[in-house]
């Protein structure tokens, strides 16, 4: 009971801290436009409490939205329910089907992984001193190439996984249109595994944005060594953001 009144707190800050912000979410639109239009079809890997749903829907893009975790499940279906242009997959994503271990952080539960790998990167590390991750949850395992046969090929997917990115990436097979991962500074090689994936197959420009600022860093796109070397020299107190890949 206890732990279960501890989420739902997390989830309540959360909600309040990602969408609460006009500005952030006028910029988050800017920049989706540049890769979704009106009807587009957009997976949402690691919605979490579906703020960039916001984003897609106010575009009027049609979403499926993947979260694992079942408190965050349960709050997408409390508001996105009823819309029809959003589909809701309670599944973690990776490079094969099945059941996966996710490990809970009952605080913040924005930041659930199945990641042993990004817990262990996050103890002791600046930013992370006070997450901690107790209690662990078997879930449903699926692929992005298996949405894809199942939803349809979309013009953009974001994947949001807390460490697990390069896991998704090894799942597709083949590439859409533009993508985004998120990536760490406590983990680079994570991030220069998702990068190394995107080049395999076949994108061309990158871009990136930092923490949650909504605005790329380069004013061109350029390429996945330049992208690489920009993550390398990038200081640790930069924390996280996102690398965007597109193929043309």
């Amino acid at each position: 009971m206890l732990d279960a009144l501890r989420t739902a707190r997390g989830v309540v800050r959360s909600l309040r801290i990602y969408y609460g912000d006009k500005e952030r979410g006028a910029a988050m639109d800017r920049l989706y436009r540049r890769f979704v239009r009106r009807g587009d079809l957009v997976f949402d890997i690691g919605a979490h409490v579906g703020d960039r749903i916001a984003a897609f829907r106010r575009i009027e893009a049609r979403v499926v939205a993947i979260e694992p975790q079942p408190a965050l499940a349960r709050t997408l279906r409390l508001i996105y329910g009823r819309d029809p242009n959003v589909t809701i997959e309670a599944a973690a994503v990776g490079r094969r089907s099945g059941s996966v271990d996710l490990n809970l952080n009952v605080d913040n539960p924005t930041v659930a992984t199945a990641s042993a790998d990004f817990i262990h990167a996050a103890a002791g590390a600046a930013g992370w001193e006070e997450q901690a991750w107790t209690d662990t949850l078997r879930v449903p395992l699926t692929t992005v190439d298996v949405l894809i046969e199942k939803h349809g090929l979309p013009a953009f997917i974001k994947i949001d996984v807390e460490g697990f990115e390069a896991e998704v990436l090894a799942g597709l097979s083949r590439p859409v249109p533009a993508l985004s991962f998120e990536f760490t500074t406590i983990q680079r090689d994570v991030a220069q595994k998702c990068t190394d994936r995107c080049d395999a197959l076949g994108y061309a420009r990158f871009n990136a944005a930092l923490g949650e600022s909504q605005r790329f860093v380069h004013a061109d796109w350029t390429d996945a060594g330049a992208i690489s070397r920009w993550l390398a020299e990038l200081p640790g107190s930069a924390n996280s953001g996102d690398i965007y890949a597109a193929l043309s």
